[in-house]
This record gives C-alpha cells, structure tokens and sequence, in this order.
C-alpha cells in the first residue's frame, strides 16, 4: 500500500533517464565526427598552448567544494522543519536550536583552522 504513493515518482525517474539515454544516442548517431590534430588541441584564448592542458589543482580548492556540498545538503533540512514548524511547537524549535548549533560549530572549526582561506 505504501509503494503506491511513490509510483509517480518511480515512473518520473524512469522516463527523466530514458529522456537522457535517448538524446545521448540521438546526439552520437546525427553528430558531427570530423576530429582533427586542430580540433583535439586544448585552447587557451587563441594562443598556442604552452604546457601540459591538465594541470593539477590544489587540495584546498577540494575542500572547499567539499565544505560547500556539506553546508548546502545541511540547509536543505531547513525546508522539512519549516513546513511542519507549527506542528512540532517547543520540542522542534529546540531541536533546529541544536542543529544550527552543531553546523555553527562546525563553520567555526572550519574558519578557525584556515580552511576558508583562498591563497
């Protein structure tokens, strides 16, 4: 009984990945093909490339992404909370209190240790 409630959103993603996989065999059939030495050179605006075109980069820029993902899936918990706020009265009001807490602490840390510095 249950399962049913998520049937549309069974068949959603269904049909989102057979629209995916259809433009992707569409677009490798009708495609152009025509690569050359010109075409497969990395282009570095309109001058000869100097070096190699992969360059490594630095561990920082990771965790900095990685630090972004963390803070941006946390503040999606926000939504749930917010829609059912009046129903949770005191006992969800503390909760969120301790949530953000534990995410400030966390930024903190973060900003304390240097990890937000772009150099």
């Amino acid at each position: 009984m249950a399962l049913q409630q998520f049937a549309p959103v069974a068949a959603l993603l269904v049909i989102s990945v057979l629209v995916a996989l259809l433009i992707l065999f569409i677009s490798t059939i009708f495609g152009p093909h025509r690569p050359s030495a010109r075409k497969l050179a990395p282009y570095e605006s309109g001058m000869r490339p100097i070096g190699p075109a992969v360059r490594r980069l630095p561990v920082k820029f990771y965790l900095v992404a990685v630090l972004f993902i963390l803070f941006d899936i946390e503040v999606i918990f926000f939504l749930p909370w917010a829609v059912i706020f009046r129903d949770l009265a005191v006992y969800g009001l503390i909760t969120m209190g301790v949530f953000v807490f534990i995410l400030t602490v966390g930024l903190v840390y973060e900003w304390k240790s240097g990890a937000l510095e772009w150099e």
